[in-house]
């Protein structure tokens, strides 16, 4: 599984139902997405400078990421739903992170 991951702090002014709302519509429109996770820093325990938030999606394969990146890119729908989540969190304070199960089908062989 590949797992990319982003850690942010939510845009001023937005509230948490509001942001949790509008990124899982924007999850249903990724047909390849596997799976996805959203959590929230508790009690603000972190040892790093990483974002309250943290969403994890979960794709089969590379592939799968890439053609959920392409169908974003492609659909005029989906875009605006990317975009509209985008406004929802501080650009500033976002970090992205690919990850992938180890081991793995690659690592095995």
């Amino acid at each position: 599984m590949n797992v990319y991951t982003i850690y942010a702090e939510l845009a001023e002014g937005v509230k948490p139902k509001e942001f949790v709302e509008r990124i899982t519509e924007y999850f249903s429109t990724l047909p390849t997405l596997h799976n996805y996770r959203i959590t929230r820093m508790k009690l603000g325990f972190r040892s790093k400078d990483l974002g309250e938030w943290r969403i994890d999606m979960e794709f089969k394969t590379m592939q799968d990421l890439d053609d959920a990146m392409n169908h974003v890119l492609h659909k005029k729908d989906t875009m605006h739903t990317h975009i509209g989540f985008s406004k929802l969190v501080d650009a500033d304070s976002l970090d992205h992170f690919l990850y992938r199960d180890y081991p793995d089908e690659i690592s095995r062989s």
